[in-house]
This record gives C-alpha cells, sequence and structure tokens, in this order.
C-alpha cells in the first residue's frame, strides 16, 4: 500500500487508511463521532433529500418532529365551531 501520510485528526501520527483518517479515526468518521459530518442528507431512513440547516433532517422529516401541535389542534376546532352554528 502507498504510504498516504499522516492521519488528519488533531493530535495523531497513525499512517491514514482512508479519507485522510488512520483507521481508528476513520471507523469513527463512519460512525458520525468525527467533528466533520459523513453526509449532508436527511438521516431518517431511505430519505436522501439534503438537511435543514444544522439538523440531521430534511425540512420535510424536521417539520414531523418538530411541528407544533397547538396548532394542528386548532384547526379542526375551528372547522367544527361554524358547522355547529347553522345547526343551532
Amino acid at each position: 500500500m502507498a504510504n498516504k501520510g499522516n492521519c488528519k485528526a488533531k493530535d495523531c501520527a497513525r499512517e491514514a487508511v482512508g479519507k485522510g483518517y488512520c483507521r481508528m479515526h476513520f471507523r469513527l468518521w463512519k460512525a458520525g463521532e468525527m467533528p466533520k459530518a459523513r453526509y449532508k442528507t436527511c438521516t431518517f431512513e431511505k430519505c436522501r433529500k439534503h438537511r435543514h440547516g444544522a439538523s440531521s433532517l430534511c425540512d420535510e422529516h424536521f417539520k414531523a418532529k418538530h411541528g407544533k401541535p397547538a396548532e394542528a389542534a386548532a384547526a379542526p376546532a375551528a372547522e367544527a365551531a361554524p358547522a355547529e352554528a347553522p345547526a343551532a
């Protein structure tokens, strides 16, 4: 194997194997435990859309996870009120 230089992780002098990291740091990078993120796509299963800001999810999955339940609950109540008014 050709010498690829030293690992680019801070304070590591081991031989680089993949992506500029030694075997240990490359394994950590694959696991997502290194400072630079491995992927820039949504981490939701089988979703390949781009991430939403600093989140690990795309816009669609971010809104589904962090949506405001108060607005969702208020909408059906507002629709039910006008339907009851003409009947009274």
